[in-house]
């Protein structure tokens, strides 16, 4: 071995450190949506506190006391403008990136075929969507909306995966992967929102009289705003806005 090098020499760390939230929207087998998605938030970790303060402003602007929960589901006609800025706030800010999956059809899974459960299957696709996110030259601290009781212990478990697929056993570049509740935590409510515009485009490619417009207005919001329709995989270089359309592989 005289001669090569052993690589265990230290390389002092250069890169950056990121915050990274995620969210999920109509991701339970059978809750009667036929697309689910999942979506990403990153950030640089010494902006958190500049952002979270931004999202309050934007909502003291509206007469939203910052503790009050904003997301998808709560969009109505009356706080239409609220959601619209929070839109245009996430679009104006360079150091805010989203990263979504969308499996458009559940009803395609064949779980069985590959020995595993939904939530399972459900963990896979976190791991997808996460791992194009991972440079190796920086840190990432993940956080999950809490899901159950088992969130705890699936978190440790996609830390392992998601380290593990990097070579980084050691966990040096994702430092944590940890549940948090999303209504207390400002950029989760801001992914929430893009999460949730992702499914509903994908859910409703036919629009009737039932449609909410103002969910209608969000997400074209989004559209206009990000230039993508939201129904396509986007180049694997879009950072502000890069989505993965995953489509099961077919049987031979």
């Amino acid at each position: 071995m005289d001669g090569y090098y052993s690589g265990k020499k230290e390389v002092p760390f250069s890169g950056s450190s990121y915050n990274v939230y995620c969210d999920e929207s109509c991701h339970l087998e059978h809750d009667k949506s036929k697309a689910m998605s999942l979506g990403a938030i990153w950030c640089p970790k010494n902006k958190v506190r500049e952002m979270s303060k931004r999202l309050v402003e934007v909502k003291g602007k509206h007469g939203i006391p910052k503790d009050a929960e904003v997301k998808w589901t709560k969009i109505s006609p009356c706080n239409l403008p609220l959601y619209i800025d929070i839109i245009d706030y996430f679009f104006d800010d360079d150091d805010l990136s989203f990263r979504g999956l969308i499996v458009p059809d559940k009803t395609t899974l064949r779980h069985s075929d590959f020995n595993q459960t939904h939530d399972e299957f459900y963990y896979k696709m976190y791991f997808t969507m996460l791992k194009a996110i991972f440079k190796r030259d920086s840190h990432y601290y993940v956080y999950i909306d809490i899901k159950d009781t088992h969130s705890g212990e699936n978190a440790k478990k996609l830390h392992n995966v998601c380290a593990n697929d990097a070579y980084d056993f050691s966990h040096d570049i994702v430092r944590n992967v940890q549940p948090i509740r999303s209504e207390e935590v400002q950029l989760m409510q801001l992914v929430d929102i893009l999460t949730g515009a992702i499914a509903f485009r994908h859910n409703h490619s036919s629009i009737t009289k039932s449609t909410s417009k103002s969910k209608i207005a969000v997400v074209n919001r989004i559209i206009e705003r990000s230039g993508i329709s939201l129904t396509k995989t986007t180049l694997a270089s879009e950072r502000k806005m890069n989505l993965l359309v995953w489509h099961p592989y077919e049987r031979a």
